[in-house]
């Protein structure tokens, strides 16, 4: 009897999937634990197993599709072995799921190759949201050059290759430079857009969100930092985001109130401190996570935060990199951001915001100097923090970056 292979919850919090790319074509043989297929989730490109030995005698669901966890996407079975249709309905055990006629595949979502010579090709690297665009504005993948990991083509790669014959000026409208054809353009959502969607519902709606924001003097952590990477020379460098989220671990680690869940029934106050670090991709956000960074240094968090961005935006983040944090940190300030306030990722009870170092001048001392400054906004669950106890960790974590010295007592 036929096994039915059906989507799998490759991410904890999983509902639906899109099946990007397979990796087996029907008539193939598979062994358990052989890719089958790539699939995006609310966080990454996961890969979906085989869990039978046989041949993929069925595909049901086409690249580029969305179905709900559970859904039957194939069948693996004997060789030759016929299935009636292609089922579509959740599985059931031990039971072949009632046919169902084949979806139509996607154009938008299917393999584009490039000719290299009779009977090659290469395929070409995009991502789906690439893709996507492409099709919708009839660019060619074929003539975009790829900015992306590997040469991979993304959205900016895209949208920078549109054809300027789809631009026309309109002098009734004031010399303005429109779109031909259609005032605006549909995107489908992602599966990552569509859980930040659904998370900031439950955040910043039930969630009493509160904010407090405070002035980092960085003059010390600046040459603190300087000294530092003179002195690591070839074996690399840190930055102040690095600084900024060694402080926070080990304030979060002196004020063990800041670092807690909400849950229905109970608040958890964590005795180990993980720091989440919202990395931007270019579908959304997605925060990885370096466990026990209030007991590593921080060149280690350094090394470990560009490994985890880079698996971030590349996709490939494991559930283990992007689950589990207790507090989180974003930052801003590369983008020339004073101040902002962020989102709490439940269930976590708080996040730090952080703006850009600023130059300015400052009373110091009876007299004004230009020094570098830092703003830090800390938003509240203000059913797991008090204003003041919230205040207290703001207190302790710019005493540690004002004085780096705290850091290593």
């Amino acid at each position: 009897m036929a096994t039915t292979v059906v989507m799998e919850a490759l991410s904890p919090t999983m509902e639906e999937g899109r099946l990007v790319k397979w990796s087996k074509k029907e008539g193939d043989p598979v062994k358990t634990g052989d890719t089958l297929a790539e699939v995006e989730t609310d966080k990454a490109v996961m890969e979906l197993v085989a869990r039978a030995d046989g041949s993929l005698i069925k595909v049901v669901v086409q690249e580029g599709q969305t179905v709900p966890v559970g859904n039957v996407v194939a069948y693996i079975g004997a060789a030759g072995e016929k299935v009636d249709g292609a089922g579509s309905g959740k599985r059931e055990v031990g039971t072949v799921p009632a046919p169902a006629p084949t979806p139509a595949p996607v154009a938008a979502a299917t393999t584009i190759e490039r000719p290299t010579a009779p009977g090659a090709s290469d395929r070409i690297k995009a991502s789906p949201l690439a893709r996507r665009i492409a099709q919708d504005s009839g660019v060619d993948l074929r003539s975009v050059v790829g900015s992306g990991p590997g040469g991979r083509v993304v959205k900016k790669d895209v949208e920078s290759g549109r054809q300027p014959s789809a631009i026309s000026k309109l002098p009734a409208d004031g010399g303005r430079l429109m779109a031909a054809g259609s005032p605006y353009e549909d995107v489908p959502l992602t599966q990552i857009r569509k859980t930040i969607a659904k998370r900031l519902v439950t955040s910043i709606g039930p969630i009493p969100h509160f904010f407090l924001t405070t002035e980092v003097d960085m003059e010390r952590a600046a040459e603190a930092r300087d000294a530092i990477n003179k002195q690591l020379g070839d074996q690399g460098k840190i930055s102040f985001n690095d600084i900024v989220i060694k402080a926070t671990a080990l304030a979060l680690a002196k004020h063990r109130a800041c670092n807690a869940w909400f849950q229905d029934d109970h608040i958890r106050y964590w005795n180990e401190v993980h720091v989440g670090m919202a990395v931007a991709v270019e579908d959304g956000l997605i925060t990885p996570v370096i466990r026990n960074a209030d007991l590593k240094s921080m060149l280690v968090i350094g090394q470990e935060a560009k490994v985890l961005a880079g698996k971030a935006r590349e996709r490939k983040l494991q559930p283990n990199e992007y689950t589990g944090a207790t507090f989180s940190v974003s930052n801003l300030g590369m983008f020339d951001i004073d101040q902002f306030t962020a989102v709490i990722n439940p269930p976590e009870a708080g996040i730090l915001a952080v703006g850009s170092i600023v130059a300015k001048p400052v009373a110091e001392d009876g007299k004004i100097e230009i020094r570098r400054r830092l703003r830090l906004t800390m938003s509240c669950d203000h059913r797991v923090i008090d204003g003041a106890t919230g205040a207290a960790f703001l207190k302790t974590l710019k005493q540690m970056l004002e004085n780096p010295l705290a850091m290593v007592l």
